[in-house]
């Protein structure tokens, strides 16, 4: 009997071979995307001990940078139209190593850098602040004044090193306190590694820290809210103890870097005192980190910007040096980045340690 094909094979036929094309594409197509990603992954990962010595580099190039501003003798002081800060420069850093240097896009063999520095000397050291300096700092935020003296006590007893934990000040909080809470914890009873230690401390909350139109953070748990959702009784801090306080610093502040809110944070310095000291050492374009900029030479000085009788008294607070930075570096090499970061202490010219170096 002779046999006929099927009318209809040789489409079935063609069918199998289009999904044989296609299956084979498909697998051509995640070999190609497996080669790419293992390629960049390799690249990656070649690049990443290149990528942290030129963050290393960075940092390098800040420290140069401050040690040569001391070389600036005609400049005793720190400032933000320095080179180091991200300014200009002056016409007496002209002659000295400091000229034409740039912290940004700065060549270092295959890869780039750019490098920020920020004296922490504008801020306030938490750790060395005394009662006053804490209970001006907490009115400045807002703190109802019933309040002020129950978080300052707190924040000195977390400070305190006295190892009886229990021994706290008059309106305090030791580890007894923590203790009761959930979960417990110790008091610290030593210095501050990190700024955030604070909203451990009994009356300090997240808007108190950050500032109540402050983005980093979501509403606090403990906001009073109505049947509908809305908040109520919710105080307004203009400002928060982040942008005032630092954890590692000379324990001065820089008046030619400080802003307006930390400077109000000195005791004896009003509102009106403190944007005074800005308009003079921002020069006549009214904008600090210009080459009009005229920089207080000391702290004396302040005698044009405040009550003369108080100055005395300011130099206790107050310097016009800065002695520690932290170092942002952004490295750059072909396709990869990373940002850096670091902090440096300028003791003179020849002495300028890296304090921490790391990268998130």
């Amino acid at each position: 009997m002779k046999l006929r094909p099927h009318p209809n094979s040789g489409g079935v036929a063609l069918v199998i071979v289009m999904i044989a094309i296609f299956v084979l594409s498909m697998l051509v197509a995640a070999l190609a995307y497996s080669m790419k990603v293992e390629t960049k992954l390799a690249m990656t990962a070649n690049n990443e001990a290149a990528l942290t010595w030129l963050g290393r580099s960075g940092v390098e190039l800040a420290r140069y940078a401050v040690a040569q501003q001391l070389s600036v003798t005609a400049e005793p002081y720190d400032s933000l139209n320095q080179k180091w800060a991200g300014g200009p420069g002056t016409l007496a850093s002209e002659n000295s190593p400091l000229a034409g240097l740039s912290m940004e896009n700065f060549q270092v063999g295959d890869g780039r850098v750019t490098v920020k520095i920020t004296d922490l000397e504008r801020r306030i050291n938490i750790n060395k602040a005394d009662a006053a300096l804490l209970q001006q700092a907490l009115t400045l935020v807002g703190v109802n004044a019933s309040d002020i003296s129950a978080i300052s006590d707190s924040i000195l007893d977390w400070l305190d090193p006295n190892p009886n934990s229990n021994v706290h000040r008059p309106n305090g909080a030791k580890s007894d306190y923590y203790q009761s809470l959930d979960p417990p914890y110790e008091a610290k009873n030593a210095p501050m590694d990190d700024l955030s230690e604070l909203l451990l401390i009994r009356g300090i909350t997240q808007d108190i820290y950050w500032g109540s139109s402050s983005t980093n953070h979501a509403p606090a748990f403990f906001q009073k809210t109505d049947r509908f959702g809305r908040i109520l009784d919710t105080p307004a801090y203009t400002i928060g103890l982040a942008e005032i306080f630092t954890p590692l610093s000379d324990g001065l502040i820089n008046i030619n870097t400080a802003s307006v809110n930390t400077l109000q944070a000195i005791p004896g310095i009003d509102a009106n005192a403190a944007e005074q000291i800005v308009k003079l050492r921002s020069g006549p374009d009214g904008t600090d980190g210009t080459e009009d900029d005229i920089p207080f030479r000391n702290v004396g000085e302040l005698v044009n910007a405040v009550n003369p009788r108080i100055v005395p008294q300011l130099a206790r607070f107050c310097d016009v040096r800065s002695k520690t930075f932290q170092v942002q570096v952004d490295a750059e090499l072909g396709m990869s980045r990373r940002t850096f970061y670091a902090v440096i202490g300028r003791a003179g010219p020849r002495d300028v340690q890296i304090l921490s170096f790391y990268w998130k």
